[in-house]
């Protein structure tokens, strides 16, 4: 097996570089746009620059590599960001697909896409894999749309749609809700915490298990990769404030209609995730279990 990852210095990519360097009978080639972030973590992983919107180097790259598998993790995935920029956001959620489509028909290459609970409206939740999408925002749109282009390839394709994906990477400047919530209360910062959107959490470990896993057994259609609860980030922040022994009266609870956010999010997604644990033997961690990996991650002495 030859897997390509596009998006390797993402949070996703970097935790597949981890994982899929390590399975014997694996060539691993990372892929992103700028410089390679894990060059000192894992030389031994090749990397290749590339630039997914333009399609001359989709092109070139997959036609040199010539891999078995693409693992598609490079996205713009700030929802508000892509509202506001919305040329950029189709440029690197849909048109990159179509390059990406292309090269996977010529090479005959299995192409694994990650997708989002975002193509969903947020009226009803958890949702197994049939639910119809119905996007709220810029952001789902350009994810359904990408989506739609897959389910059009003529070569082995898989979408993994996923949930409020947190955890810690190599450099990797964005925060997670774990993180976020315990900084906050250490500092003895009140902080609002939305209690009316439902969502089940995604430990980034896990979504690049779910993304092997898929690889591994060639599988095909779409599956839902989250872990199997369903919490408000209220609640998220309750566990994470309790884990870490902080005060949790410092946690106010509000309604989403508090904040003014440029983008709509859907109010209550969250995933049934049967599919993948019978077909695919996914095996998640509970929201405390990954909050005990990040806290052994970022503060390995404790």
């Amino acid at each position: 097996m030859k897997i390509l990852i596009t998006g390797s210095n993402g949070l996703l990519g970097q935790k597949l570089v981890e994982l899929l360097q390590q399975q014997p009978g694996v060539e691993v080639i990372a892929t992103s746009r700028g410089a390679n972030k894990l060059a000192t973590v894992y030389p031994q992983v090749r990397f290749a620059p590339l630039d997914v919107t333009v399609r001359e180097q989709v092109l070139t790259v997959l036609e040199r590599e010539k891999p078995t598998h693409i693992i598609h993790t490079a996205a713009l995935t700030n929802v508000d960001e892509c509202e506001l920029h919305q040329a950029a956001c189709w440029a690197l959620n849909v048109t990159a697909v179509a390059h990406l489509v292309e090269a996977c028909e010529q090479h005959q290459v299995h192409l694994v896409h990650v997708s989002t609970d975002f193509v969903f409206s947020g009226a009803e939740g958890p949702l197994a894999e049939d639910a119809e999408p119905a996007p709220v925002n810029f952001y789902g749109e350009s994810k359904l749309a990408a989506e739609q282009l897959v389910q059009a390839c003529r070569t082995p394709w898989a979408i993994l749609r996923t949930a409020l994906v947190y955890g810690v990477a190599h450099e990797y400047g964005r925060t997670n809700i774990v993180l976020w919530v315990r900084d906050s209360l250490r500092a003895g910062k009140e902080i609002k915490v939305v209690n009316d959107q439902f969502r089940t959490p995604t430990l980034a470990e896990d979504l690049a298990q779910g993304c092997w896993l898929t690889a591994k057994l060639r599988a095909t259609g779409i599956y839902h990769i989250s872990s199997r609860e369903l919490f408000t980030p209220y609640q998220l922040a309750q566990q994470v404030a309790a884990f870490y022994q902080l005060d949790a009266g410092l946690l106010v609870k509000v309604d989403a209609s508090t904040f003014s956010q440029p983008a709509t999010r859907p109010l209550r997604t969250g995933f049934i995730i049967t599919k993948a644990e019978q077909q695919l033997g996914f095996r998640p961690h509970t929201f405390r279990e990954g909050i005990a990996l990040l806290a052994r991650q970022t503060e390995p002495a404790a």
